[in-house]
């Protein structure tokens, strides 16, 4: 699994590649649609590497979340971000039965399943750790 350089933008919908620093912040690419974008060094940006999940426990970093939920579902789609709340919950507890139902919200929730879908069309989720890097739009 290869999310060491896909990022989060706080207020911007989707994910995005990092691709180079500039003084005043970096570039990164839409993994949806393909767009550079320069993102100013104000705006909030999280390392997909950087996120974990709440359990009753400890933290469990994303990447062995999405692990579970592809192997849960044999390297296929999960379920839709827009599902309602309790078949959000329900899910999230069969990948993750120890999850912090009272710290995990139903945004987060709708966060992770759509990220791991858009990982998962750009081929960026696999069962092994070795995995190769988005295809950025000089090489498509």
């Amino acid at each position: 699994m290869k999310i060491d350089k896909v990022i989060a933008i706080s207020g911007k919908p989707g994910l995005y590649h990092l691709i180079s620093q500039t003084k005043s912040g970096f570039i990164a690419e839409n993994l949806d649609d393909g767009k550079k974008t320069n993102v100013p060094a104000s705006y909030n940006v999280s390392l997909l590497s950087n996120v974990a999940i709440y359990t009753t426990t400890e933290e469990v970093p994303l990447a062995e979340v999405f692990r579970k939920i592809y192997d849960k579902e044999n390297g296929g789609e999960t379920i839709n971000h827009r599902s309602p709340e309790v078949e959000l919950r329900n899910y999230m507890k069969e990948v993750l039965p120890d999850y912090d139902k009272s710290r995990v919200y139903h945004s987060d929730l709708k966060k992770l399943f759509q990220w791991y879908n858009i990982l998962l069309r750009k081929e960026l989720l696999s069962g092994s750790k070795e995995q190769k890097a988005p295809k950025t739009s000089e090489e498509e």
